[in-house]
């Protein structure tokens, strides 16, 4: 894997994280749960664990390749828990780590205030393409 600041930060004993600075390895994770995917897949273990086809059919429109790329990030950042069952056929589930379900109780929060806002927004987006065709 590539240097993401985190040894540094290790030797040096301190938690300089800071988001908006392009060295800070904290952008990396930002990025994996607000990404499209990554916030969608969240959303979709918060309520129960699930394999991988339910998180496909629930995460509509996400690849399969997508999908594993999205949880394999969050499994690396510590907020998705991945679990091979030795069965026939192999069984894996995903199921959200203490601190992936903290990440996602406050990204939950902001996608049911998105969604009841909607119709808020539904009439911004009217009166803004109203006006740039005027």
């Amino acid at each position: 894997m590539g240097d993401t600041g985190t040894e540094a930060v290790r030797e040096a004993g301190q938690l300089p994280f800071d988001v908006f600075s392009r060295q800070c390895p904290s952008r990396g994770t930002l990025e994996h749960v607000t990404g499209r995917w990554g916030s969608l897949t969240l959303g979709a273990l918060f309520e129960s664990g699930a394999r991988f086809n339910e998180l496909r059919r629930r995460v509509d429109g996400v690849s399969e390749k997508m999908l594993s790329q999205t949880l394999h990030a969050l499994e690396r950042d510590g907020l998705v828990h991945r679990e091979a069952r030795l069965t026939n056929p192999p069984r894996v589930d995903y199921e959200l780590t203490a601190l992936g379900r903290e990440v996602a109780g406050r990204l939950m929060e902001l996608i049911q205030l998105v969604e009841g806002r909607m119709p808020a927004v539904v009439e911004a987006r009217s009166r803004y393409d109203a006006a740039r065709e005027a």
